[in-house]
C-alpha cells in the first residue's frame, strides 16, 4: 500500500559566535521560512506531516543543522524532494542575510 510521498533534507550552516538569543532567532527564522515555503506551494490539507528540526553543534565550528521531513498523500502530485530542497535553499538564504545583518550590527557598535 502506498501512503504517499515523503522526503527528508538537511543543510548545515556554519555560524559565527552568537548569543543564545541570536541562535534562537536564527533557528526560528529558518523554521518559519521552510514552513512558509511549503505552504506557499501546498494546501494545508495536502500535507500529512511536516517536521523541521534544528540542531546546534558546537565542535570546532558552530553549526546549525536544519532537517526537514515532509509527507504528502499519494494523490498530491508534487516533487517532495524538490520542494524540500527549495525550502532549505530559501532558509539558507534568509539565515545568511540575517547573519550579515548581525555582523554589520556588531561592526556598527565597534
Amino acid at each position: 500500500m502506498d501512503n504517499g510521498a515523503s522526503g527528508k533534507g538537511v543543510i548545515n550552516i556554519g555560524l559565527p559566535e552568537l548569543s543564545e538569543e541570536q541562535l534562537i532567532e536564527i533557528g526560528e527564522l529558518a523554521q518559519e521560512t521552510i514552513i512558509k515555503h511549503v505552504f506557499d506551494v501546498l494546501n494545508r490539507s495536502d500535507v500529512k506531516d511536516i517536521e523541521v528540526t534544528m540542531r546546534i553543534n558546537r565542535n570546532e565550528t558552530l553549526d546549525l543543522e536544519v532537517e526537514v521531513y515532509l509527507e504528502v498523500p499519494v494523490f498530491v502530485k508534487v516533487d517532495v524532494e524538490g520542494l524540500i530542497d527549495e525550502a532549505l535553499e530559501k532558509a539558507y538564504e534568509v539565515v545568511e542575510r540575517r547573519l550579515r545583518e548581525i555582523a554589520n550590527e556588531g561592526k556598527a557598535k565597534a
